[in-house]
């Protein structure tokens, strides 16, 4: 798992922490979308 990996899984963790305990805000709904396209263009690239 790289670093890049490990940010990911952190972002989606603090995410969904936000969604149960009413804190965060828009800024970390931003942050995940960004974490999700990095995902999906580290996958496009793998295969």
């Amino acid at each position: 798992m790289g670093l890049l990996d490990f940010i990911i899984l952190l972002l989606i963790i603090f995410w969904l922490g936000g969604f149960l305990f009413h804190i965060g805000g828009g800024l970390i709904h931003l942050i995940l979308v960004i974490a999700l396209i990095v995902l999906i263009i580290r996958l496009i690239r793998r295969v």
